[in-house]
Order: C-alpha cells, then sequence, then structure tokens
C-alpha cells in the first residue's frame, strides 16, 4: 500500500532496538480513514478465504482489524491482555514476549468467542519475530477451529517472523514489507 509507506515515511520513527515508532496512525491515535483503507485492503485480500471471524491482539491489532471485519462483515475477537472479572476461569491464553513494553504480555481469548470449525483470519499490526501471531493461531488451534490466514500491516522482514510461520502453512499478507531500517533510513520491499 503506497499510502501506507508515505505515511511510514512522513510520520514513523525508527527507535532503538529497531522499533518502528507509528504512533501517530497506528499505535497511539489512529488515523480513521487510513484505518478504513487498509480494512478495505485486507477485506479484498481475504474475501476469496471466507472467514467467519478475525482474531487479534489488544490494543494495535484492534484498528485494522474492526475494519478489515467491517470489510468482511465478520466479527473481530481481540485476545486481551490483563483478564477482566467477567472473563471464565478456562479462558485461552498464551505468553508472549513484549519488545515495546519489556518482559511477557499474557494474551487471553474467553472461550464463548471462539468456536470449533470456525475459520479464523489472524490479523495485527507488524511482524517482527512472529510470535504474537504464533501464540494467537496456538489458540485457535486449542479452539479446535482453524487458521485460514494472518495478515499485518507492516512486516519487518528482517527480524525472521515470517520464517516463524511457515510451519502454519496458510497466506501471509503484509500491506508493508520494511527490508531494513536505521533512524536515516526505512528501506521497503
Amino acid at each position: 500500500m503506497e499510502e501506507l509507506k508515505q505515511r511510514i515515511l512522513k510520520d514513523g520513527q525508527v527507535l532503538e532496538g529497531n522499533i518502528l515508532k507509528v504512533d501517530a496512525f497506528l499505535n497511539h491515535q489512529v488515523d480513521s480513514g487510513l484505518m478504513k483503507r487498509v480494512g478495505e485492503e485486507f477485506g479484498r485480500r481475504f474475501a476469496p478465504l471466507k472467514p467467519d471471524k478475525i482474531l487479534t491482539a489488544e490494543i494495535s491489532g484492534i484498528a485494522p482489524a474492526l475494519q478489515a471485519g467491517v470489510a468482511l462483515d465478520v466479527p473481530v475477537v481481540f485476545a486481551r491482555k490483563m483478564r477482566p472479572i467477567t472473563m471464565p476461569k478456562n479462558a485461552f491464553e498464551r505468553h508472549v514476549p513484549s519488545r515495546t513494553k519489556g518482559g511477557e504480555t499474557l494474551l487471553l481469548v474467553s472461550p464463548e468467542y471462539l468456536h470449533p470449525k470456525e475459520r479464523v483470519v489472524i490479523i495485527d499490526d507488524f511482524l517482527a519475530t512472529g510470535q504474537t501471531l504464533n501464540a494467537l493461531a496456538n489458540i485457535v488451534v486449542e479452539a479446535r477451529a482453524q487458521v485460514l490466514a494472518f495478515g499485518v500491516v507492516v512486516e519487518k522482514v528482517f527480524e525472521g517472523g515470517r520464517e516463524a510461520l511457515e510451519d502454519w502453512n496458510v497466506p501471509l499478507e503484509s500491506l508493508v514489507v520494511i527490508e531494513r531500517m536505521s533512524s536515516k533510513k526505512i528501506v521497503f520491499r
């Protein structure tokens, strides 16, 4: 998506540790128009798969996943990072490392919202190491549902996430792929 590339070049900032800060339009303040177009693009790419549901992780995955859900006319479920008192004890859960928060993050999905045999597309904001997407896919499998595909807004190909997801043997759609980056330059595929 050329518009997304231009927005990253305009408003993105490369921080220490290969962190790409896109808070101006995706991770803190959300550009709703851009996210609408992101969702439409995911919708175009995933419509042939006929998903029943989209799964993402809070909080940064919600905006693109929700817009994709609107485009595909399917519900969106997000993995929570803290257990609310309303969540059943038998929730699906995984621990994943968090580079932006440090330490580990807990991902929780209520079994009320992910059912056996559902066809699920997993969407997130970034693909770096693939650990979050792997954790979400394992939750789908634990729910006895089917992982149809992965979709990411930004893939940092140099961090190996695509390779970490190969065993799933499903499509991986990245709207923007970054080959390399530094504080001075971002190089797109």
